[in-house]
């Protein structure tokens, strides 16, 4: 087992930034390198109106930050920011350690997350674009990327100098990746034709997803107290206390300033949510940026235009609440998703909101007519149905989705 990786943390605060945006900012960065591995030995800040074009910090900080890694043996400083390619080898050689900004590092965990043959392309393609205009001046480096955080890639291509290699590997990612994005929409056509109800969770990365998925789905997802534990969507089916059949996926997490690269390279991994019924947002109640995560979350949502869907807001983690907490959004529940009962309130509110959502129903079903009868139990949320021995049939009372095909058999 080789050692951690000795680190430095750099980040510059900008005089107009909240205190406590910068502060998350700065301890997800040390989750995502405690999540790559690395060994946090020294932090540094500087408070700077505006970043240095040639090497984002002054002469008198970067020397400071070679004095500290020549002190702890740092062998890695990693930005709190995404430098531009000249910022990179600038710094590299004032350094003269290795140097990563926050979104090299980011891709470097999904790289080591992939599991899928889909995930991994699209983490090394989201590498390759990262990488193509940080080339210049890099050659020795990037030709011999052995062990260390931010050399992890999920193919086994080595990133040569040229740059023709790399286009002709992106491209050729590309093209595989889309075989793949139609393979999912075939599928994804296929649910929507079996007129499959479809839940998206979504919510920050670490904040009790797939925990919950595992549990109402009886599944084994990857499942860690780690950021980015889950990359490649899964689905699973899974039944509401009604007894009504929906599907539920897990999603990846979101996270404050997600690189461009990746947010591009992951877009089919956050189309499960567009095409979602009903949206199941967890938030680490026990978070202290957790407002602030909500939002990001909320924006993102918006931005892939899944903004106006139903949805249940669950604030996880309440065993590890030390005071009284004040949910922010309607409707929610908190919980611990840990617990069997919460788990069950989570599913029962789910049918709570869905009846506000849906439209109430009483229909007749001859027992001769047991194939509509089958369609309604499993389409259809039904809260009562009794049998009539007189009539020789079912009275059900229920609630259906308005567009549902079956509401037209409903006088």
């Amino acid at each position: 087992m080789q050692g951690k990786e000795r680190v430095i943390l750099v980040a510059r605060k900008d005089p107009n930034e909240e205190e406590k945006r910068f502060n998350s900012s700065l301890e997800e960065l040390q989750s995502l390198t405690e999540t790559a591995d690395g060994d946090i030995c020294r932090v540094i800040t500087q408070k700077r109106d505006r970043v240095h074009p040639a090497t984002y910090l002054g002469e008198g900080k970067l020397e400071e930050i070679k004095a500290a890694a020549l002190e702890t043996d740092a062998e890695l400083i990693i930005f709190n920011d995404e430098l531009t390619p000249g910022q990179l080898r600038n710094i590299s050689d004032k350094v003269e350690r290795r140097v990563l900004d926050r979104s090299q590092l980011i891709l470097d965990i999904f790289a080591s997350r992939a599991r899928t043959k889909e995930g991994k392309l699209q983490v090394e393609l989201a590498q390759l674009q990262y990488l193509l205009p940080r080339l210049a001046g890099q050659g020795t480096e990037l030709s011999r990327l052995g062990g260390g955080i931010g050399t992890r890639g999920p193919g086994e291509t080595k990133l040569e100098t040229d740059r023709r290699h790399i286009r002709r590997r992106i491209d050729d990612i590309k093209k595989r990746l889309n075989a793949v994005v139609k393979q999912r929409e075939q599928y994804r056509q296929r649910r929507k034709e079996n007129r499959a109800f479809q839940i998206a969770i979504v919510g920050y990365t670490n904040a009790g997803k797939s925990t919950f998925f595992n549990r109402v789905t009886e599944s084994d997802s990857y499942e860690e107290n780690l950021l980015f534990a889950t990359l490649d969507p899964l689905t699973r089916q899974m039944s509401l206390p009604s007894g009504f059949q929906a599907l539920i996926s897990d999603t990846v997490g979101f996270i404050q300033d997600l690189p461009t690269t990746l947010i591009a390279a992951f877009r089919s991994t956050l189309e499960e949510v567009t095409e979602a019924d009903f949206i199941l947002h967890m938030v680490d109640a026990s978070h202290p940026d957790h407002l602030q995560q909500e939002k990001t979350v909320l924006r993102l949502l918006d931005e892939l235009g899944a903004g106006q869907l139903p949805m249940l807001t669950v604030y996880n983690k309440k065993d590890l609440l030390r005071e009284d907490f004040i949910p922010e959004t309607h409707p929610s529940l908190t919980v611990s998703v840990h617990d069997r009962i919460d788990l069950k309130r989570i599913l029962d509110k789910i049918e709570v909101v869905l009846k506000e959502e849906w439209h109430e129903y009483d229909v007749f079903i001859p027992a001769s007519e047991g194939k509509r009868l089958q369609q309604f139990k499993k389409f259809s949320m039904i809260t009562s149905m009794d049998f009539y021995e007189d009539k020789e049939g079912y009275a059900l009372h229920g609630f259906i989705h308005p567009d549902h095909p079956l509401k037209h058999q409903i006088l």
